[in-house]
């Protein structure tokens, strides 16, 4: 039985609850939060009957797990990663993996120094597609890759889908860098960079323009200064020659939550959109490409990244994405940041 530990009561962790709990041979086994009230009910809204804690260390040192799902929020992940591995625990971390590169690349190089099984939780990995394209593409079967293009949109600025962002804090914190919000870049646009990159490979530089928008008066909300960037345009170069453009936005209206990816190749090209389905793509290939005729092809089902997590603790081996993928990705996080300020493209 592997023994989990959920750290952090926040919007993810039910979801954390949920896929572990379907998962046989696996069990949550203790909770932790600051706010104990916010947990107790936790506890009850997900009917867990297990011990729960304040207190981070005193878990680690009393609580009977083998591994720690830690869902609170960013600016806390490098640290309770850390003490977690310290004390031989796997550690399954929410996305983005840290703040900034040089925490990242730490809390990868800790959990392979210690040898304990280490992901981070990059959701749309549970999409067959997104593996399923990058086997195509491995095969050959586009031929060399040229361009790309990515987007990720969500509309919650400019409709009510979601609920009222302006009077609820669990939308108006990620406005606001103050409230440890990296803006849509680091919220969203860090799903996207994995998905875009993973079946292509490594991205040799960026060019990153950040945009925050006037949202209110002197744009503020109470305590939460709106500072945050609402959207992204990056154009990237891959180290294989490809180029492409991937853009995020909170003001995509008419796009509630939207993941589309685009591959073009010399010899064909592979389409993605999850909201069509997670488990098909498109794919224009062979003699189809002289029509531009696209065929929809059914992707065999994968594992998603919790079952993924539970299967790598009891094989003794890292499955993907590991830390050392969400450092990679933070690094090009960083780049974007960086190149924003400076207007210039940075080498990654």
């Amino acid at each position: 039985m592997i023994k989990i530990a959920i750290v952090g009561t926040g919007g993810m962790a039910s979801s954390h609850v949920k896929n572990f709990t379907e998962i046989p041979g696996c069990r949550i086994s203790a909770i932790c939060d600051v706010d104990e009230p916010k947990a107790v009910d936790f506890a009850a809204k997900n009917e867990l009957k297990v011990p729960i804690f304040r207190s981070f260390s005193e878990l680690l040192e009393k609580a009977d797990c083998d591994a720690v799902s830690n869902v609170t929020p960013d600016a806390y992940h490098s640290a309770l990663s850390i003490d977690a591995i310290a004390a031989g625990k796997h550690v399954l971390c929410e996305k983005p993996l840290a703040t900034c590169y040089a925490d990242a690349k730490k809390m990868a190089d800790e959990a392979k120094q210690k040898g304990v099984i280490n992901m981070v939780n990059f959701s749309y990995r549970n999409s067959p597609a997104i593996h399923k394209a990058a086997q195509l593409i491995a095969s050959g079967k586009i031929g060399v890759v040229k361009h790309l293009d990515a987007c990720y949109l969500q509309s919650w600025l400019s409709s009510n889908g979601w609920g009222n962002w302006r009077s609820d804090d669990k939308w108006l914190w990620r406005l606001s860098t103050a409230h440890g919000s990296g803006g849509v870049l680091g919220d969203v646009g860090v799903h996207l960079l994995d998905f875009a990159t993973y079946p292509v490979g490594q991205v040799k530089n960026v060019h990153c323009r950040l945009k925050n928008f006037e949202k209110a008066p002197g744009n503020q909300i109470g305590e939460y200064k709106l500072d945050a960037n609402d959207s992204a345009i990056i154009t990237v170069e891959y180290e294989n020659g490809c180029i492409g453009i991937i853009h995020t936005s909170r003001y995509a209206t008419g796009y509630k939550n939207c993941l589309q990816l685009r591959i073009f190749g010399d010899e064909g090209a592979i389409r993605i959109d999850l909201d069509d389905a997670y488990d098909t793509l498109d794919i224009c290939t062979g003699k189809d490409r002289h029509e531009a005729v696209w065929k929809t092809v059914k992707c065999r089902k994968t594992p998603n990244i919790y079952k993924r997590f539970v299967n790598s603790i009891k094989k003794g081996e890292n499955d993907q994405p590991d830390f050392a993928r969400g450092a990679a990705i933070q690094k090009i996080l960083d780049a974007c940041i960086e190149s924003d300020q400076t207007d210039s493209t940075i080498q990654i």
